[in-house]
């Protein structure tokens, strides 16, 4: 391969400027692709060794890779290159990497490219077909990088956006404190909460968990919450808002999908809280005595039945009382042997903490339900702590019936 055919090809090929890692064993081989792929505008830097091609990787931004299979450790199976191309794909998963090998056979080709090769060439290689085979390599690998920037800066407003719709500042409830966190499992999820002052003594809460992930969860989310923010400031009774808010649910929602959904007022003068559950997760009430209630559901998740009645109930909040709400990628987040963390640690922790805050409170069960699952949640996962400070001084009639 002289110097005549290298500037030959170099003419026959479109230049594509770029910069290409070049890794191979044998000295006389580096040279002569460094000079063909130099030659074509790219920049290139070459390496001898395969920890060297991971230490490149790693300090270095390269829009290829192009590599030996066989090294002096194994000569001819083209297992030390196979290594070495799954430990690439693990860096990054669209660096086009392009394989050669002088001991090439078909079940190393198919090998190599189930490990993630984007394409393969032979030694001794035909300069034309390995530059094309190079060049379309990085325009397929550059179109797919501006659609994942694309995709991405597409999620990060998604997430902007529904950010938007979860409340910026908790309002301050008399006798009590409120704290409330959600964590998705992709950028954007289908958990919702809201804590909204409706008048002077009264507080509606609400958690709601949409089935599915990701953005379509987050659409159909963005809907429910559309659709339930009117209702909230008519104050109506729980099992209104439930009612009312499952009829226009049931013409949005999708076949096979639905909503579970808890809703309360909190009336502050009489620490009475009033609620209605639609399938959604029993949330928990521990009493200043660490006794526990759960406020079970009453009604069918919304979304799938129009004409469900739903119903409500009452209880009587006292100093000390914690409610938990949650949702079910909590309680359901597993660790390794596939146990999941479970309402009973959350009740167990509340007791434990009785001097904690909602705040702190918040951040123990949290965390406790992270480490549980290795510190990876399987589903969106909120929560949302109400805990009375005071006891109730006065008590009048006017609730929601």
């Amino acid at each position: 391969m002289d110097a005549g055919a290298i500037q030959k090809t170099h003419l026959l090929t479109p230049p594509e400027t770029g910069r290409v890692l070049i890794a191979d064993d044998q000295m006389h081989v580096l040279d002569a692709l460094q000079l063909l792929l130099s030659g074509c505008g790219l920049a290139t830097e070459a390496v001898t060794h395969p920890a060297s091609v991971l230490r490149a990787l790693e300090t270095a931004k390269f829009e290829a890779v192009l590599m030996d299979l066989n090294y002096a450790r194994d000569t001819t199976s083209g297992g030390e290159g196979l290594e070495l191309l799954s430990k690439i794909r693990s860096l990054d998963s669209l660096l086009p990497v392009v394989v050669m090998t002088a001991w090439s056979n078909v079940d190393l080709a198919v090998e190599a490219m189930r490990r993630g090769a984007s394409d393969f060439i032979q030694k001794p290689w035909e300069n034309q077909e390995l530059l094309q085979k190079l060049q379309n390599q990085l325009l397929w690998a550059r179109a797919q990088r501006r659609t994942q920037r694309q995709r991405e800066e597409e999620l990060r407003e998604a997430r902007e956006i529904q950010d938007s719709l979860l409340p910026k500042r908790l309002p301050e409830v008399v006798g009590y404190e409120v704290a409330a966190m959600t964590q998705p499992l992709q950028f954007v999820g289908g958990d919702y909460y809201s804590v909204v002052r409706i008048s002077e003594r009264h507080t509606a809460f609400c958690i709601a968990d949409v089935a599915g992930k990701g953005l379509p969860a987050a659409l159909l989310m963005a809907s429910m919450q559309a659709a339930l923010k009117p209702l909230i400031y008519q104050r109506l009774a729980p099992r209104e808002v439930c009612h009312r808010l499952n009829r226009i649910l049931c013409d949005l929602t999708p076949v096979g999908k639905f909503i579970s959904f808890f809703y309360a007022v909190l009336d502050e003068i009489d620490s009475r809280l009033t609620y209605s559950n639609a399938g959604h997760n029993p949330p928990l009430l521990i009493r200043a005595d660490g006794t526990s209630t759960e406020l079970k559901a009453a009604g069918a998740v919304m979304g799938q039945f129009p004409h469900w009645p739903y119903e409500q109930s009452e209880l009587q909040m006292t100093r000390g009382d914690k409610l938990l709400l949650f949702t079910d990628g909590l309680v359901e987040a597993c660790n390794a042997d596939e146990r999941s963390f479970g309402e009973h640690n959350l009740i167990l922790i509340a007791r434990d903490n009785p001097s904690s805050s909602a705040e702190e409170l918040m951040g123990l069960l949290m965390r406790a339900a992270s480490r549980h699952s290795g510190e990876h949640f399987q589903d969106d996962a909120s929560l949302m702590v109400l805990k009375a400070t005071e006891a109730a001084t006065l008590h009048l009639a006017g609730g929601f019936r």
